[in-house]
């Protein structure tokens, strides 16, 4: 096992996935446990689409820096989305479906009619660690770390907002403006993470891990923790996995996850038994 993560090591598409890889499943870790308890789980898989449409349709454009891109127009998505939600007339998953289906549709159209289904195109879909170039390196590390570090500034004012929103509000929190920096830093790791994961994985990383923690866990401070932990673990097996049977790399992530959750739930049933 410790010649294989050596030989994996060696490799430079390695390193970068696995620095990156650890940033993003961290920070998705970080913001799923919010999403999932306010209810808003599916909005990464809403802007997965959103983020699909956007890096098809500058790809096809011969844009240098899709990502560049995409992330403007995903995280504005990402407060429409918030705001489409809180309106009477239109629930949220309402919402999600109608702008993510759109987005992919536009996305797909503007493909076919330009370059086709290409490679990066099925890189944007289902995820490729060899589709991370030395720029987007760069731009997921900072990325990553703003979003860790608004986490973490603003830890306590994201919990009165996750748990009480009329609470936060009553008690002069501005909650809206919290709420659509939740979107934004989710837009933002969607985007960056889709390299790796896929649309179509990516909201797994987001879900999987604050799900597994809760079922152990019960204060949020540990469950944020125990799912940043949890997350980490299960990209670093993942990753070793699909380089040792040359599986998907982003298939193999969401399937460690399920592994552990099964294990968590089971062990949980047991002492409860």
């Amino acid at each position: 096992m410790v010649q294989t993560v050596i030989e994996m090591m060696s490799h430079t598409f390695i390193q970068r996935a696995v620095l990156v890889g650890s940033l993003v499943s961290l920070c998705a870790a970080l913001l799923g446990v919010t999403l999932v308890l306010k209810r808003y789980s599916m909005i990464g898989d809403g802007l997965s689409h959103v983020g699909f449409g956007v890096l098809t349709i500058a790809t096809a454009l011969g844009a240098t820096s899709p990502l560049y891109i995409a992330i403007p127009i995903v995280a504005i998505s990402a407060i429409v989305l918030l705001k489409t939600g809180n309106n009477g007339k239109i629930k949220s998953d309402s919402s999600i479906a109608l702008i993510s289906s759109s987005a992919l549709a536009a996305g797909v159209a503007v493909t076919s009619i330009t370059t086709g289904m290409n490679t990066d195109v099925c890189n944007f879909m289902f995820g490729s660690i060899l589709a991370m170039n030395e720029g987007d390196v760069y731009l997921s590390l900072v990325i990553s770390i703003i979003v860790t570090i608004l986490f973490i500034i603003y830890y306590r004012k994201l919990f009165l907002v996750t748990f009480d929103e009329n609470f936060a509000i009553a008690s002069g929190l501005k909650a809206k403006r919290y709420t659509s920096l939740i979107a934004v830093l989710t837009a933002l790791v969607i985007v960056i993470g889709m390299r790796m994961m896929g649309v179509m994985l990516i909201s797994s990383i987001i879900i999987f891990p604050a799900l597994t923690s809760m079922l152990v866990f019960k204060s949020y401070k540990k469950v944020v923790i125990s799912s940043a932990i949890i997350s980490v673990i299960s990209f670093l097996i993942g990753i070793y996995l699909s380089y040792l049977y040359n599986i998907s790399t982003g298939a193999t992530i969401v399937l460690v996850n399920l592994t552990i959750f099964v294990l968590f739930y089971i062990i949980e049933k047991i002492k409860n038994y």
